[in-house]
């Protein structure tokens, strides 16, 4: 079985540093892709793959349709080192919205529950972060998952109306930052560790404010020292390695 490659060997792509017709991709890169509003993970995948021309092409760290951000492309070789850039913590900017929850934590459920939010400031929502949340705590993956359980993925279930519990998982907040809030939404940035859903902390976020929240926006601005505002979008990507098989 062949060794993971250190991530410092790995030629990175992306804004400030584009692939050329001497590329050798099947030995092993990265790149930096800014994924688009509702497109999945595997749509990025499935689009890139054809353009990149190595057969060996996954992502190293799944978005949800809704969120937008870093998504992280490797190929080659490199698809042996996707476990070390999972491993790397993650950074977002989270819109949260209180008053209101979803049955799948995030803008595109179901509203299920309504609780009033007036008695919501920024000092409280501060407060219980650092004491309730930063660290390391468990948090309970939501329904709408790709977690299997007994054989299915969770989001499988949670579409034919079945809910099953599912064990809490340790996951780590490293640092919270409020960049504004405006009741009902708040915009905060997050450190966090791998496995770490932030439609769950909007969640659990309020009820522990005794109220009601769902995420309805959420970007992921970096993994590790990898940095969103280094990705291109899809089809940029895609333009350039056309022009390098032109070439």
């Amino acid at each position: 079985m062949a060794t993971a490659l250190p991530l410092e060997d790995i030629p990175v792509f992306g804004k400030h540093n584009l692939p050329n017709k001497e590329t050798d991709l099947p030995a092993g890169a990265i790149f930096l892709i800014d994924k688009p509003l509702e497109w999945s993970s595997f749509d990025v995948v499935k689009f890139l793959r054809k353009r990149i021309r190595v057969k060996k092409t996954g992502h190293a760290g799944t978005l949800d349709p809704l969120a937008t951000g870093l998504l992280i492309l490797c190929c080659g070789k490199a698809t042996k080192s996707i476990s070390m850039i999972q491993d790397l913590p993650k950074t977002y900017l989270a819109e949260i919205t209180f008053g209101k929850s979803t049955t799948t934590y995030d803008a595109e459920g179901e509203i299920d529950e309504e609780a009033g939010c007036e008695h919501i400031d920024e000092e409280l929502i501060n407060n219980i972060l650092e004491s309730a949340f930063k660290g390391t705590v468990d948090q309970i993956p939501p329904m709408y998952s790709a977690l299997k359980y007994g054989g299915k993925k969770l989001y499988e279930l949670a579409r034919k109306g079945e809910t099953v519990e599912r064990p809490p998982r340790q996951v780590t907040f490293h640092d919270f930052e409020i960049l504004d809030f405006q009741s009902p939404k708040l915009t905060l940035r997050v450190k966090c560790s791998k496995g770490t859903y932030i439609r769950s902390l909007a969640r659990d976020l309020g009820e522990a404010l005794n109220s009601k929240a769902y995420l309805s926006k959420l970007e992921r601005t970096a993994i590790g020292h990898y940095l969103a505002d280094d990705a291109l979008t899809p089809h940029e990507m895609g333009d350039r390695l056309k022009e390098i098989w032109l070439d």
